[in-house]
């Protein structure tokens, strides 16, 4: 049976020797690894049920557009949250290039802009810090937007202006 010494001249086997490395190198592990964020008397049922209430909390804008109304299926940034607070609205939108209805708002809103480089028809935009834009039609832009959301299904709205109710109910 092979041995070793330690410093200080006993002699251990070397499976016994291998097995207290390994317990040493997995208590360090184990001890390094904890996380001291951790709760114990928090159980995961309970942080479910925390998050499904954030979520039902969460405001949902929606847009009445000639009787019909469309959920617009949000972003979550600060440009959407102030959005929210600023409903309900009744707004009268003009077209733009027969792809895109637009109203520069009252108020200056946060920003969170990138260049999408492709619109797609339902996608609701906030060009500069106060114009909301509802595109109708897919195209290429070279324009920077703020995102707030997409609308599933909307229909194209044709030229001319158009009156719309954005809400939370």
């Amino acid at each position: 049976m092979a041995s070793t010494k330690n410093n200080k001249g006993f002699k251990i086997s070397m499976p016994v020797f291998i097995v207290v490395i390994i317990s040493v190198i997995v208590t360090t592990i184990l001890m390094n690894n904890k996380s001291p964020n951790i709760d114990p008397n928090l159980n995961q049922e309970t942080s479910i049920t925390d998050n499904e209430e954030e979520e039902d909390k969460m405001a949902k804008i929606y847009v009445k557009i000639n009787n019909e109304k469309f959920e617009i299926n949000l972003e979550e940034n600060s440009t959407t949250s102030a959005l929210t607070k600023l409903l309900p609205l009744d707004i009268t939108m003009d077209d733009l290039n027969k792809n895109e209805k637009y109203v520069y708002l009252e108020d200056s809103l946060p920003t969170n802009t990138y260049s999408p480089n492709h619109i797609k028809a339902g996608d609701v935009m906030l060009f500069g810090d106060n114009c909301l834009v509802i595109f109708y039609k897919s195209f290429d832009t070279s324009y920077s937007y703020s995102k707030i959301g997409h609308i599933d299904n909307l229909p194209e709205l044709g030229e001319g202006s158009i009156l719309i109710k954005l809400s939370t109910e």
